[in-house]
């Protein structure tokens, strides 16, 4: 081997590896093997990975194992499906090497399969029948009282004529809290305290009365108001209640006087209460279909945060938002018939929706973005009718309804997935309309609808 012969064979040797000469495939620019020569890149590859403007997708969806799959491959191998690495002891082939558009095709790759896993998932089906319908007598038909509440210890407090009835949904068992003597009193209200240790009832006559229930005895008389009081709502410590004397009156259930303040700003009956869930406001609807905001700091001195006009008729439907603190969803009566979204931060509607029918009551549900509606009187649609609306776009999922006459009353079960309704045609019906997505019943027939009617009595 003459010398010439020689010092090629040792330059090769020093700019790549010996194993690249008995590739059949030809390679310009061979770099060192710790500091790589820029040709030795794949800079199409690279660039396209830097300037890829591609939205990302939304990391909580679920991507199917295909998706997966294709983004392994992808990710770990090269244009010519060899193990990728950033730093390479090989150069670039210059006779098979193609204009590469990989993050373009993988883009179109993963949308493809995003978009077949998104069609394959169907949206849960709702119930076409109650899960079980109870018989409610002496259930009165007042628009203004609020006779239903469903405890965080599951039980179901409702009033039904002078008596009250607690019923336990964990055995069905049926135990009659108390009855008021005569025929000119009953509860008008019924709240659990949120560690579900007192029921506040409030009466027909003005008193308002705290009920330990697992003793079963009378704890203390509230005094204050001097007319119905139709609705109470819990705060911590504070019990708030509102009565058709247009009060509102804060009672500190620990105190030796119970009147921590007193309002007077409403021009006719309260007929909705709702603390919101951070307990800093209150929301108050009136007769006279007025809503108003209170900051809970600022109640004392009777100054309210928002005073909200926008309803035509009595607003007693009233939902804090659970995944929004500071929106607040209200329902009129049969004049109004809308659902009014409102930010409680500015005191502005957000979105307004118009049911045609009374709205007594609202429910959010926990696990989707919606709204359930109850309604009452209606002259064209909606009538009795439960219906479901989809947040914030406010369309209509579906309705149910089987209730012969108006819905007086709405409550959820405190796992946020049962909604009880309680008719005028003397029944409590248990809708499971908030449950979350399941694979194995996503469909439910017209014979389950029908053997929904299981009918058992309250009492």
């Amino acid at each position: 081997m003459d010398e010439s012969a020689r010092w090629r064979l040792l330059q090769s040797d020093w700019y790549s590896p010996r194993r690249l000469h008995d590739s059949p495939v030809r390679y310009d620019f061979p770099g060192d093997r710790f500091i790589p020569n820029r040709s030795l890149m794949d800079l199409d590859r690279a660039h396209g990975l830097l300037t890829n403007r591609t939205a990302p997708f939304n990391a909580t969806s679920s991507f199917n194992e295909a998706y997966r799959q294709k983004l392994i491959e992808n990710l770990t191998l090269d244009s010519q499906g060899r193990p990728f690495k950033i730093m390479v002891f090989r150069g670039s082939p210059k006779s098979s090497q193609k204009p590469i558009r990989f993050v373009d095709e993988l883009r179109q790759e993963v949308a493809s399969i995003f978009d077949n896993d998104c069609k394959q998932t169907p949206y849960r089906c709702i119930p076409k029948g109650e899960k079980r319908v109870l018989d409610a007598p002496k259930l009165r038909n007042d628009y203004y009282a609020n006779i239903m509440s469903w405890g965080k210890n599951n039980i179901l407090a409702v009033a039904l004529g002078p008596e009250l009835y607690l019923w336990n949904s964990e055995d069905q068992r049926v135990h009659k809290l108390l009855q008021v003597p005569g025929g000119n009193d009953w509860p008008t209200s019924v709240t659990w305290s949120e560690d579900a240790r007192t029921l506040a009832v409030g009466y027909m006559c003005s008193s308002l009365q705290l009920w330990d229930v697992e003793s079963s005895k009378l704890i203390r008389n509230l005094e204050g108001h001097s007319g119905r009081i139709a609705s109470t709502a819990w705060n911590g410590r504070i019990l708030t209640s509102g009565s058709r004397d247009k009060s509102i009156i804060n009672h500190d259930v620990r105190a030796a006087n119970n009147l921590a303040s007193c309002i007077k700003r409403h021009a006719d009956e309260v007929c909705g209460l709702k603390w919101s869930t951070e307990g800093n406001r209150l929301a108050s609807g009136g007769n006279e279909n007025l809503l108003y905001i209170w900051e809970a700091s600022k109640m004392s001195s009777s100054k309210f945060l928002h005073r909200l006009s926008d309803h035509c008729a009595a607003v007693k439907a009233l939902a804090w938002c659970p995944y929004q603190y500071n929106v607040l969803a209200s329902g009129g009566g049969l004049s109004d018939g809308c659902i009014k979204i409102w930010n409680t931060q500015k005191g502005v509607c957000i979105n307004s929706i118009e049911t045609k029918a009374q709205i007594c009551g609202l429910e959010w549900n926990r696990h989707h973005k919606e709204i359930l509606s109850g309604h009452g009187y209606s002259i064209r649609e909606n009538q009795n009718k439960l219906c479901l609306w989809k947040y914030p776009s406010m369309t209509k999922v579906g309705e149910l309804g089987n209730h012969k006459s108006r819905i007086i009353n709405l409550c959820q079960s405190p796992d946020g997935l049962t909604v009880i309704s309680a008719g005028a045609d003397e029944t409590l019906r248990f809708w499971d309309v908030f449950g979350p997505p399941t694979a194995g019943n996503l469909m439910v027939s017209d014979l389950q609808g029908l053997l929904s009617f299981r009918t058992s009595v309250l009492r």
